[in-house]
């Protein structure tokens, strides 16, 4: 087999077992279960395999991506192939170790959307990419330098995929060197085996070749068929493009219009995706201009409010009633799809969700425990620590003080957070600093701040 690079795929194995000879750096071979980093790793495979068993005793790490939003049909994909890899690796002595990394709990897509309030992903702002797959694979990554000094990071990218991509791997390269710079991470230098192969030269290769590892690439085609899809690629620097515009990804990606890779796959039988495709596009409508207000407070985390240009407020984070409608809709379709053995946000989530809602958004009346009994008619495993926290009794008696003495109920409620959190401590310093933070926060409703700023634009109506 002939490619246009002028490579056969023989002069691409030979390449490959000579930078593994050449170079004594690990490998860490990113795998996103599309045709691209699929290629790379059965190449990658095929390649070592000729090698002596004594010459193929450096590691290879293969690591995935696992956002804890990915579609429920790639994420089955992507373990399937990572089990037969890992089962096959330890059959034939390959020094292959297979990782799946994941965000950190503070990361995670629901914690930041439901629990902190964060808009939908725009962008403008998109502010999951980092959380949910640079830190993840850097960390694992940068693990691997510190332990062996330098990685070579082997990744199935392609300068035909888009000219940005060829404009990018092109900055990165070292003169006529097969490695590339990386530009994110000290120590991890780049290898792209298929980096000159055009799209049709990968599909005519996984068709012909079959995977070492077992089965055949026949579910990735009908992947692709039925999805209409790009590949999302592991991300590893913010240059990386989104994985929006129809491609494999997160089933909550909002970057894109529309999610046509998930419509596709309804239209070809898998109706059971509805659920899901209707709250993504529901998260999509709320950054509308139309309807942000509706959905979105003017004021952010930090309790302040900006004014742009034209002198209207920005709709900032998820008001609290908001979030827990998106909660609500989320637990229902997870109920929905309980027979399928599929998790949209684990137990872990919800209890941090939890936690943020009362700490910092108030949140005294226990929602999540609330919509959790409603929906599965049973409460939550939550540890026992409500003692520490305020409730609807306490909430009552506060609004009912705040009311007779004309002060406002949130900053209040967030001054005793302050204390609540601190106590305790050896060290009170903290607790003055949680003070002056909260006093510096913006304490009026919406109504008024807007009234306010429309005041002042216009001192004649006053």
């Amino acid at each position: 087999m002939k490619a246009k690079c002028n490579k056969s795929i023989n002069d691409i194995y030979a390449e490959i077992r000579d930078v593994y000879r050449r170079f004594p750096q690990p490998w860490v071979v990113g795998y996103s279960g599309g045709k691209d980093s699929t290629a790379a790793l059965q190449m990658v495979w095929y390649a070592l395999a000729d090698l002596p068993e004594r010459e193929r005793k450096k590691p290879v790490y293969v690591i995935a991506s696992d956002t804890k939003v990915e579609t429920p049909m790639i994420v089955n994909h992507i373990d399937n192939i990572l089990g037969l890899v890992n089962l096959q690796a330890q059959k034939a002595d390959f020094p292959f170790v297979v990782k799946k990394v994941e965000p950190t709990l503070n990361d995670m897509f629901w914690v930041n959307l439901i629990g902190r309030g964060y808009p939908a992903p725009t962008t403008k702002f998109r502010w999951c990419t980092d959380r949910l797959k640079i830190r993840p694979s850097s960390r694992f990554i940068q693990e691997k330098v510190a332990a062996h000094g330098e990685v070579i990071l082997v990744l199935g990218i392609r300068k035909a995929e888009s000219a940005t991509r060829m404009q990018l791997m092109n900055s990165y390269q070292i003169g006529e060197h097969v490695l590339r710079r990386n530009g994110a991470i000290p120590g991890a230098y780049i290898y792209a085996p298929i980096a000159d192969l055009t799209t049709d030269e990968v599909w005519a290769y996984l068709q012909q070749v079959k995977p070492p590892w077992g089965g055949s690439n026949r579910k990735l085609v009908s992947l692709y068929r039925n999805a209409s899809a790009g590949e999302c690629p592991l991300v590893i620097d913010e240059a990386t493009p989104s994985c929006g515009n129809s491609r494999f990804g997160c089933w909550v990606c909002t970057v894109a219009q529309r999610d046509t890779s998930m419509e596709a796959m309804i239209d070809n039988g898998e109706e059971w995706l509805e659920p899901l495709l209707e709250l993504r596009d529901f998260l999509a409508t709320t950054s509308d201009p139309e309807k942000k207000r509706e959905y979105r407070d003017i004021r952010g985390r930090d309790g302040r409010v900006i004014f742009k240009k034209d002198g209207t407020a920005a709709s900032r984070t998820f008001k609290l009633e908001a979030s827990k409608a998106i909660l609500h809709r989320l637990l229902n379709i997870q109920k929905e799809l309980a027979h399928r053995g599929i998790v949209l946000i684990s137990e872990q989530e919800l209890l941090e969700i939890r936690r943020l809602w009362r700490v910092e958004r108030q949140d005294w009346d226990d929602s999540v425990t609330r919509i959790y009994l409603e929906i599965f008619g049973k409460n939550p495993r939550w540890p026992t620590d409500d003692d520490e926290y305020f409730g609807s009794s306490e909430r009552e008696l506060l609004n009912s003080i705040c009311k007779e003495h004309s002060v406002p109920f949130e900053t209040v409620a967030k001054l005793l957070e302050v204390e609540r959190a601190s106590f305790g401590m050896a060290r009170r310093s903290n607790v003055f600093r949680g003070i002056k933070r909260v006093l510096q926060q913006e304490w009026r409703d919406e109504t008024e701040i807007l009234q306010s700023a429309a005041n002042i634009s216009n001192p004649k109506k006053r």
